[in-house]
C-alpha cells in the first residue's frame, strides 16, 4: 500500500504556500489608503498626516547628472521621514517648453507637443515613488495644473489655438489668464489630451519596482489639477461635468486609489454652493483646502508682523467655513497648500521665521486636535520642502539650470520655502508630527 504521506506533505504546503499568500495580500490591501466615512484609513487603523509640497520631487531623477538628483532625492526623503512628515504633494509631468504668460516652466516635458509623450520622463515618478515605497510615504500625484509654471491648462489652450499669438509668451494680466483658462473646459481637444496624459500615467509600470502604479500602495490619491479653477462664473457647469468626468475616468481604471481635485475651496471658486458640489460627487473622495495669506492680501507687502493679527483669524475662518461642508458630506478634509513668507519677507536663508513657526504651530494643532477626536481634518501639507537647494545671492527668480526648491518658478526663490537648515520650523513639525504617530482616535 502507498504512503500517504508525500501527498499530505505537498497538501500541507500548498495550504501553508496559498495562506501566506493570501496574508500577504491582505496586508498589502490595508496598506492603500482608504475612506471610511470623514476620516482616512491606512493598514486598518485612521490615517492623519503632516505632509508637504514636494512638487519637484519627480524631476530630481532626471537630472543630467543622474546620481546627483537621486542622492539629493533620498537624502531629502529620508530627512522627511526622519522628521515624521510622511506624504507628499508631487507632480506626474509637465507640458510644453519656453516661456509661458513671461516665465521659463518646469522641464523636462512629460507631454512635449500636444498628444506626444516621453514615457522616458516618467522614470522620475518611478523613482520618486520607489523610494517613497522603501519609507513607507504616500504620494497624492497631481496630474496637470491651472498655472502656468508648468504648462498646464493655458499650454493646452495655445496648442489648440485658442491664445493669441502676442498673448503666448507674455506676461499676461490676471483678467487676460482668467479669459483665457476659463476656455479649457469648453475645449474638447484640450480635454482629450489632458485625458491622454492621465491614461498614460494610470497605464505605467514602475521600471523600479514592476508594479503598475495602480496597484502601488505608494500612492494615497490621484489629483485632477494643481488648483484647478472654472477662472470665470460663465465656465460653472462646463468646469462641474469635467471634474465629474475625469473623476469617472480615473476610478474606472484603478480601484485601489483616492480621487480628488486638488482644489482651493472658496477662493477657487468664488462660490461655496459650487464647491460643495464638485466635492459631493460619488468618486471624489475628499475636500482639500489652500490658505494663501499673502496671495490674498491678508497683510500688505513685506509687513507680514503688522498683518498677521488678520492672517490667524481669517486662516480659522477659512478652515472652519470649509469643515462645515466636509462635515455635511461626511467626507475628510486636507488643508493641502499653507505657506507664509519668512520675517519681514526677507528672502536670506538665515532669517528668522518667528511668524512662519507660529502660523504652522496653529495649523498643525488644529490637525492634532481632530486626530485625537476622530474629526475630519485629516491632513496638512505645508508648502513647500526645498531641502538642501538654497537661495542663490542676489537673484530672485528661478533660472534654467538652478536647483528646483519650494517657490515654483513664477515666484521669488525662497519665498515660501522651508529649507532642510530652518532648524526652528523643523522644531514645530517634529512636535506635532510625534502625536499625530501616537494617537488613537475616538470612534463614533
Amino acid at each position: 500500500m502507498k504512503s500517504h504521506k508525500p501527498f499530505a506533505f505537498t497538501l500541507l504546503t500548498f495550504v501553508l504556500i496559498s495562506t501566506m499568500m493570501t496574508a500577504d495580500l491582505i496586508a498589502q490591501s490595508k496598506s492603500f489608503v482608504t475612506v471610511k466615512g470623514h476620516q482616512f484609513y491606512s493598514d486598518n487603523k485612521p490615517y492623519y498626516f503632516i505632509g508637504t509640497n514636494y512638487w519637484y520631487g519627480s524631476l530630481l531623477g532626471l537630472e543630467n547628472d543622474k546620481e546627483r538628483g537621486a542622492k539629493r532625492l533620498r537624502k531629502e526623503l529620508d530627512f522627511l521621514k526622519a522628521n515624521g512628515v510622511s506624504n507628499l504633494r508631487v507632480m506626474a509631468g509637465a507640458e510644453g517648453s519656453g516661456l509661458i504668460n513671461g516665465v521659463v516652466r518646469v522641464s523636462p516635458p512629460l507631454q512635449p507637443e500636444q498628444g506626444k509623450f516621453d514615457d522616458n520622463i516618467l522614470d522620475g515618478l518611478d523613482l520618486l515613488l520607489a523610494e517613497m515605497g522603501k519609507r513607507n510615504m504616500k504620494a497624492v500625484v497631481f496630474f496637470s495644473n491651472n498655472w502656468e509654471w508648468s504648462g498646464g491648462f493655458q499650454q493646452y489652450l495655445i496648442w489648440n489655438n485658442q491664445v493669441e499669438d502676442s498673448m503666448k509668451s507674455r506676461k499676461l494680466t490676471w483678467d487676460e489668464q482668467r479669459d483665457i483658462v476659463t476656455k479649457f473646459y469648453s475645449c474638447e481637444p484640450c480635454k482629450e489630451n489632458y485625458n491622454k496624459q492621465v491614461n498614460l500615467v494610470l497605464n505605467r509600470t514602475n521600471k523600479y519596482t514592476g508594479k503598475k502604479y495602480t496597484d502601488d500602495p505608494a500612492v494615497m490619491a490621484w489629483e485632477l489639477a494643481n488648483e484647478p479653477r472654472p477662472m470665470r462664473p460663465a465656465a460653472n457647469a462646463a468646469y462641474t461635468k469635467w471634474i465629474a468626468d475625469v473623476a469617472g475616468l480615473i476610478k474606472a481604471k484603478d480601484k485601489n486609489h483616492l480621487v480628488t481635485i486638488g482644489h482651493e475651496g472658496l477662493m477657487g471658486t468664488e462660490n461655496m454652493e459650487l464647491f460643495e458640489e464638485i466635492h459631493a460627487d460619488r468618486n471624489i473622495d475628499y475636500l482639500t483646502i489652500h490658505i494663501w495669506a499673502k496671495n490674498w492680501g491678508w497683510f500688505k507687502e513685506d509687513k507680514v508682523a503688522e498683518g498677521f493679527p488678520n492672517v490667524i483669524e481669517k486662516a480659522v475662518s477659512y478652515i472652519d467655513q470649509h469643515l462645515k461642508i466636509a462635515e455635511k458630506l461626511k467626507k475628510p478634509l486636507v488643508i493641502e497648500e499653507f505657506g507664509l513668507p519668512r520675517d519681514r519677507q526677507s528672502f536670506a536663508i538665515n532669517s528668522p521665521t518667528t511668524l512662519r513657526d507660529d502660523y504652522y504651530t496653529r495649523i498643525f494643532s488644529t490637525l492634532v486636535k481632530h486626530a485625537e477626536t476622530g474629526g475630519p481634518i485629516a491632513g496638512a501639507s505645508f508648502w513647500a520642502f526645498g531641502g538642501d537647494s538654497r537661495p542663490i545671492a542676489n537673484q530672485i527668480f528661478w533660472k534654467s539650470g538652478d536647483d528646483y526648491m519650494g517657490d515654483p518658478p513664477m515666484e521669488e526663490q525662497g519665498l515660501n520655502t522651508v529649507f532642510d537648515s530652518d532648524k526652528s520650523t523643523w522644531k514645530v513639525i517634529n512636535a506635532y508630527s510625534k502625536p499625530l504617530i501616537s494617537a488613537k482616535p475616538a470612534k463614533k
